[in-house]
């Protein structure tokens, strides 16, 4: 099993989601840089369950305790430990599920290839493991921004067939996008999203839909072609995450109906470098950042547990009758804001210490 992301600024996330607890373990950072829970836990605020009618009821603090790797407030550039404790699962909830694999869940998949599955929550496929992710990313986005000022601002552009308007990608910032509990910051779409999301939720369904992000400030050469290009490890990042289906960046599918003339970003001088005019090319070219912003859509598929009963088979192949009871969310996206956001700051932290090392 892979769970390890990154090169030089590297984590590595454990744990199950009805196990004691999940975290991760940092290696790479580098020293000397003030951190303490204080800097981690407002991100795992905005990831944990129970925070709105439109997530999951599963109640969790999800307090982040800093186990190693800091000395007085400072990194001391060894592996850094994160934990957080399980204190509401309900592996009840799973009982009599061991012998039916659950429509569109990894429960088949997991017990084909191992031989063996966690029994109850999903085990290592349930979002419960990018707990981890958003503790790392946190500790990235931290290095990021004292380091080059970089800023990442996810936000919920789509819900089912509803799409909130781009908004200026220049000044967006968290708060905005907190104001509503959906975190779109657009206020007359994010009621229609929140109503429709309560209505699935009112009919034991749900829904997808899709989170944007852009990231500002990033120096130009970031990136490590050709293999490990700065969209392919975005790209990688994002798709990475449970429950992602889709991903582009800058024009996406939507750059295949313009002509290459007016798809072009020529470049113009911007006080003390050149930059473009226009970013169809999404703030990447030749897999390198180019300066310009980086900005990029991700698609999350409707949630498989629902609680509507459907018809499938068990492992036996023999007819039968799903119905499920755990808690689960009608629409991941609203949580999947901040985990989008530290999947970025993963990426992007490897490739500026990747890049600074060239430089020395």
């Amino acid at each position: 099993m892979s769970s390890s992301f990154g090169t030089v600024f590297k984590l590595s996330t454990f744990g199950e989601s009805h196990c004691r607890g999940v975290g991760a373990v940092i290696d790479g950072c580098p020293s000397g840089m003030h951190l303490s829970e204080s800097d981690i836990q407002p991100q795992l605020d905005r990831r944990r369950p129970g925070q709105s009618a439109v997530s999951t009821d599963r109640n969790e603090a999800d307090r982040v305790t800093i186990q190693s790797g800091t000395e007085n407030g400072r990194t001391l550039g060894t592996p850094i430990s994160l934990f957080v404790a399980n204190k509401d699962q309900k592996p009840g909830d799973y009982a009599g599920l061991s012998d039916i694999p659950r429509p569109s869940h990894a429960d088949y998949t997991y017990q084909m290839k191992y031989g063996i599955r966690a029994s109850s929550g999903g085990g290592r496929s349930s979002a419960r493991e990018t707990v981890g992710r958003v503790c790392g990313g946190a500790v990235a986005e931290k290095y990021l921004y004292e380091r080059f000022g970089i800023e990442i601002v996810a936000w919920v552009s789509g819900v089912a067939d509803i799409e909130a308007p781009l908004p200026d990608l220049l000044t967006l910032n968290r708060p905005a996008v907190d104001q509503t509990v959906i975190r779109c910051p657009d206020y007359p779409t994010a009621g229609l999203m929140e109503d429709r999301i309560k209505r699935e939720k009112a009919a034991k369904d749900s829904v997808g839909g899709i989170v944007s992000c852009v990231c500002r400030n990033l120096p130009p050469g970031l990136g490590e072609p050709v293999f490990d290009k700065l969209e392919a490890m975005l790209a990688r990042a994002m798709l990475s995450i449970p429950a992602t289906k889709g991903f582009e960046i800058g024009s996406g599918f939507s750059g295949t109906r313009m002509r290459g003339s007016d798809h072009n970003d020529p470049f113009v001088s911007k006080e003390t470098s050149l930059g473009t005019q226009t970013n169809f090319s999404g703030g990447i070219q030749g897999g390198i950042s180019n300066g310009e912003p980086v900005y990029f859509r991700v698609a999350f598929k409707p949630p498989a547990t629902i609680g509507k009963p459907q018809d499938t088979v068990d492992f036996k192949g023999n007819q039968t009758v799903l119905e499920a009871k755990g808690r689960h969310d009608p629409c991941v996206v609203a949580r999947a804001v901040p985990i989008v956001e530290s999947m970025a700051a993963l990426v992007l932290a490897d490739c500026a210490i990747r890049q600074s090392y060239r430089q020395r």
